[in-house]
Parts: structure tokens; C-alpha cells; sequence
């Protein structure tokens, strides 16, 4: 993990590259597990948090941006709307697919190709963070040029004090709120809210952070 007082050393490219094979890596071999160990987590904050800033009549076009093994794009689908999916692995890909019926993207976050205007929303639940902090500025903008005008963008991230690094077989970012705030409005969003999860905890035990931003 970087030193948060100091500013994390340039990552060139074969550096990225591991840093996705090994994360990546990590949830393939851990898919089966995951998906148990995920399927019952209540998220239904953070799907109201997305649903009710997005303007406009239902159904939306929703992505799901680290879809995982599918629970949340089930979830958006039953509600009606069209939701597509998009994950690195392999396993989480042929999982989404196979239970929510969905369109899923197999595609890294550090290189994704995803067509202009398209979503009504962006729900980036427990993802971005795993995003290194250099390549954040560029990730930001291909989603909000994903976004129609107007479009909601939803986040959930776990906090810290603006540490990163491999974290065990993981590349992880914990930011805090003033920190993960300056780099989502730079790439020109609205901020809607944010709250601190799980809700009624003490601060110290609400680990995650969930932000909603408005494509400006």
C-alpha cells in the first residue's frame, strides 16, 4: 500500500497489465465463493439511490459496472429496466449471463470499448476501487461519455485515508470522501449525495462510502 501523504509512483503500462491479471485473477478463482458469499447482501439502499436520481419514466437502460456473478443486474430486470452487464472475469461473465439474462460485457476496466450516450444510469457498486488512482481521470470520463445527458452515476466504494496498492492478490484504493470527491467532479459530475454504509452504524463502523453524481 502507497503512502497516503505522498502521491503514488507512475504505473506504466506492463505494470497495469499485471495489476489487472492478478486482480482479475483473483475474483476467477474466487467466483464460486464470492457468489455465495454476496447473494444475500442487502444493496437495496444503493439501488434507490441510483433509480431515484435518474430523470424521466422507467424503464432505464442501467450498466452494471463490475456486475460480478449477476445479483444486481437480476435485480434491475425484474424491475423492468434494461440492464447490461460488464466484468473481467470470465466466471463472473458466464455467471451473470446465465442468471439474470442479460446482455454482460466481458471487458477490463482499464481498457473498456462502450458506445457513446447510451445509459440512463451506471451502477458501480464495490468496483471503481479497484481502479488505480492514475488511470481513474480517464476511467471517469468513458463513463460519463457511456451516460445520456443528464445521466446518473452511482458509487460505492470502501474508505480509507487515500491509501493503494496490492492488497493482498487485489489492487485496491481507499479513498476518503474529499479525495474520491475531487476526482469524480473533475471529470465534470454533479454531486447528488453521499452516505456511509451500513446505515444506522457508528462512523467507524461503516466502512463503505456510496456517492451519487449527476452528468453535468
Amino acid at each position: 500500500m502507497s503512502n497516503p501523504d505522498k502521491p503514488p509512483p507512475a504505473i506504466d503500462n506492463a505494470q497495469l497489465r499485471r495489476i489487472s491479471d492478478v486482480t482479475i485473477g483473483h475474483y476467477e478463482r474466487a467466483a464460486e465463493d464470492f457468489r455465495d458469499g454476496t447473494h444475500d447482501h442487502d444493496v437495496s439502499q444503493n439501488y434507490r439511490a441510483l433509480l431515484e436520481a435518474i430523470e424521466g419514466n422507467p424503464p432505464f437502460t442501467i450498466l452494471d459496472l463490475g456486475c460480478g456473478p449477476g445479483r444486481d443486474l437480476r435485480h434491475f430486470r425484474s424491475l423492468g429496466h434494461d440492464a447490461v452487464g460488464l466484468d473481467g472475469s470470465t466466471e463472473f461473465v458466464a455467471m451473470a449471463r446465465s442468471i439474470s439474462g442479460c446482455e454482460v460485457l466481458h471487458q477490463d476496466f482499464l481498457a473498456m470499448d462502450l458506445p457513446e450516450s447510451r445509459f440512463d444510469g451506471v451502477f458501480a457498486n464495490a468496483s471503481l476501487f479497484h481502479v488505480p488512482s492514475q488511470e481513474l481521470p480517464r476511467v471517469l470520463l468513458e463513463l460519463s461519455r457511456t451516460l445520456k445527458p443528464r445521466g446518473v452515476l452511482f458509487c460505492s466504494n470502501p474508505r480509507g485515508n487515500n491509501e493503494e496498492g496490492l492488497s493482498g492478490d487485489r489492487y485496491s484504493c481507499f479513498f476518503d470522501l474529499d479525495t474520491w470527491r475531487n476526482f469524480v467532479t473533475a471529470a465534470g459530475f454533479l454531486e447528488l449525495q453521499h452516505y456511509f454504509r451500513p446505515a444506522g452504524l457508528p462512523r467507524h463502523k461503516q466502512p463503505w462510502l456510496a456517492t451519487v453524481w449527476r452528468k453535468g
